[in-house]
């Protein structure tokens, strides 16, 4: 008999979930992870301090109270590191004790160390001091993670030359920051320091950045940004990045050269699949460290699951909890739903970002007719008491049915605000039912009728010229 039914490597959002779930499935269930990094890399370098340093330089900068109280407003002068850090060093200690908790209440047995296959059904666990033990498994869970992409040319030391977990660890607020790749990581720690008072520049190869949003967000997004005095090098190439006693010189294919104290890679990110020995278990991973599953995240192994960042898109953490528990249920036999095909994505970005369906231009390549309706926070009561004048909400709606094909979010409170709209599609709900519902005022959730009365009336002036 093996040692336990399920066997997860990991304990990030999907391994946490799927050693839950069937623990209380009454499984027999064990979680393997490195010293200090129960939780996984999502809660020590990833998304909660880097969301948590995010409400620190929104608190500490007084960025969202400039219209009410003036540009120069400020609540510390002289931001330091150790100003930002010690809220992220307090939330994460809260939630490594909430993760034990939860394991320990539902009997998950926890080993600390790494794992590697030695075959399909065993593991050999490597503990801090380098004692070996074998593990054994009926059904395992690969939930590793990744970590950072480093290109080879790249000199990385963890000062002046940084990726986005180093960035973390940064001495003192630097006063001037390159960041290569305007993807989700990079754009976020951009608004960061620019709100910090960083003087940024974001290099990008590609003609734009986060071209999975609404165009017209984007906008908005590029203009608070170099509002914030940050410089955009679209279609631009790094070349090289040379060290310097006083800072990094970065050198563009064009021939420009940007001087900085710090220069951060977002390069996109690498599985953490090299030290499993995945041949062993008859498995292999792809260049960038990714495992291919199917609908029931069984690898090519059928009782060798894998979930989250390690197989690639949407990498998210609330997708990743979901995989989990959708993989345990299915090794343990239990009746489980399809995740829904419709899922919000958030950018925490300053202001942030949230949207749920198609775009405008995706729409649009499809051929698919659609009405707009927009709510701009400076029209809601609720947008000048929290002092945002530029955020807004967008209804996507179409004209056939009066269902909603996408909402788009901008601004304070995005990613919460965009479940209401997530609900109203998910369940076939038309935006007659926004233009009905009656939203606690003054809220930013009133936007939702805002936009929904101005979607209708632009429906009516449609019909009129019809009939």
């Amino acid at each position: 008999m093996p040692d336990f039914d399920m066997l997860v490597l990991g304990s990030g959002p999907g391994g946490q979930k799927a050693a839950i779930a069937a623990a209380k499935l009454g499984r027999r269930v064990a979680v393997v992870d490195r010293p200090d990094m129960l939780g996984g890399v999502s809660l020590h370098t990833g998304t909660i301090p880097s969301k948590t340093l995010r409400e620190a330089v929104l608190y500490l900068t007084g960025l969202t109270q400039r219209d009410l109280y003036g540009q120069s407003y400020r609540l510390k002068e002289d931001i330091t590191v150790a100003d930002l850090t010690a809220r992220t060093q307090h939330v994460v200690g809260r939630e490594v004790d909430v993760i034990r908790s939860q394991l320990s209440r539902n009997h998950v047995a926890q080993f600390i160390g790494t794992g590697r296959f030695v075959d399909d059904h065993t593991v050999a666990l490597r503990a801090a001091g380098g004692q070996e033990r074998l593990l054994s498994a009926e059904h395992i869970v690969i939930a590793t993670g990744t970590r950072p992409a480093r290109p080879d040319s790249v000199e990385f030391d963890g000062r002046t030359i940084l990726d986005s977990d180093n960035v973390l660890t940064i001495e003192r607020v630097p006063r001037s920051l390159v960041i290569v790749g305007a993807g989700v990581i990079g754009m976020e720690y951009a608004s960061m320091f620019a709100a910090l008072g960083s003087k940024v520049t974001v290099v990008e190869k590609r003609a734009g950045m986060l071209d999975m949003c609404d165009v017209e967000v984007i906008e908005s997004l590029k203009y608070h940004l170099r509002d914030l005095a940050v410089t955009f090098r679209f279609g631009e190439t790094v070349a090289a990045v040379e060290r310097h006693p006083r800072g990094a010189l970065t050198v563009l294919e064009s021939g420009k050269k940007i001087p900085a104290d710090v220069v951060m890679y977002s390069a996109g990110r690498q599985g953490l699949t090299d030290g499993l020995d995945l041949d062993k278990a008859g498995l292999a991973a792809d260049a960038r460290g990714r495992i291919a599953v199917d609908e029931h995240y069984r690898t090519q192994v059928p009782h060798i699951y894998a979930v989250g960042d390690v197989i690639g898109y949407p990498a998210l953490a609330a997708t990743a909890m979901e995989q989990g528990r959708a993989a345990a249920y299915h090794a343990c036999g239990e009746p489980v739903g399809r995740m829904h095909h419709l899922q919000p994505i958030g950018i925490y970005t300053i202001p942030e970002i949230s949207f749920a369906g198609r775009t405008e231009d995706q729409l649009t390549e499809d051929r698919v007719p659609f009405e707009v309706g927009i709510a701009r926070y400076r029209e809601l009561a609720r947008g000048q008491i929290v002092g945002d004048a530029h955020g807004m909400l967008k209804l996507l709606v179409s004209p056939e049915d009066r269902t909603l094909l996408g909402v788009h979010c901008f601004g304070s409170g995005a990613t919460e605000l965009i479940h209401i709209g997530q609900s109203v599609m998910g369940l076939g709900g038309t935006v007659d039912y926004l233009v009905d519902a009656v939203f606690n005022y003054p809220t930013l959730a009133e936007s939702y009728k805002v936009a929904a009365l101005d979607a209708t009336n632009r429906l009516r002036q449609l019909d009129r010229i019809g009939d």
